[in-house]
């Protein structure tokens, strides 16, 4: 009787195993093959999926809020000059720079103007494109940030710049400089003939 045991359970546990052996090679036998031609939406996104989860995809073609910001070295850096730390985290990434004409030109005169600013920008190998979002604001988008206090210094310089937008901060234009120093010209006579009047 013991030995009627052990034969029934060592069949048990081939069967068992002979059970567990097919169920694995089920497992990774590939369904049927679906034709492509009768996909639908859910089976293209699920082969998309597949794809996505197969397949490595470089640190460049990665979108730049997924990219990993490149390493600073801090031993380059200049702690006097901030501009500095912000030119070397913004390298690589795209950057947009506001700048104004000045006077009350129209979208088309602002089209022009800042056509010919984004002309000499890419004449100096500044990868820059330009969009006119007002009858006088514009937006330089950059793809390496790194350069925009570059292309910074360029607009200020400008004769019909009013003033230009990085980051946040607010340089003066040239233009800006010239309307300031036509009315403290207009506000000294007026200053001067108030204190006589006063006296």
């Amino acid at each position: 009787m013991a030995a009627d045991f052990r034969l029934r359970c060592l069949v048990l546990l081939l069967c068992a195993t002979f059970l567990c052996v097919f169920a694995a090679e089920n497992k990774e036998k590939p369904k049927k093959k679906k034709d492509i031609r009768d996909y639908n939406d859910a089976d293209m996104a699920r082969l998309l999926e597949q794809w996505e989860v197969r397949d490595d995809i470089e640190e460049g073609d990665l979108p730049e809020h997924k990219r990993s910001p490149p390493p600073i070295d801090f031993s380059k850096v200049d702690a006097s000059k901030p501009e500095e730390l912000l030119k070397m985290s913004k390298k690589g990434r795209t950057l947009m720079v506001f700048a104004t004409v000045s006077g009350d030109p129209t979208e088309k005169e602002t089209e022009e103007i800042t056509g010919l600013w984004q002309g000499s920008l890419f004449n100096a190998n500044y990868d820059i494109q330009r969009f006119v979002v007002g009858s006088n604001r514009v937006i330089f988008m950059l793809r390496d940030g790194s350069m925009a206090w570059e292309v910074k210094d360029f607009l200020v310089s400008q004769d019909r710049c009013a003033e230009v937008t990085v980051e946040g901060q607010v340089f003066p234009g040239k233009a800006a400089k010239k309307d300031q120093n036509k009315t403290a010209e207009r506000s000294q006579p007026q200053k001067e003939k108030r204190q006589e009047e006063e006296e």
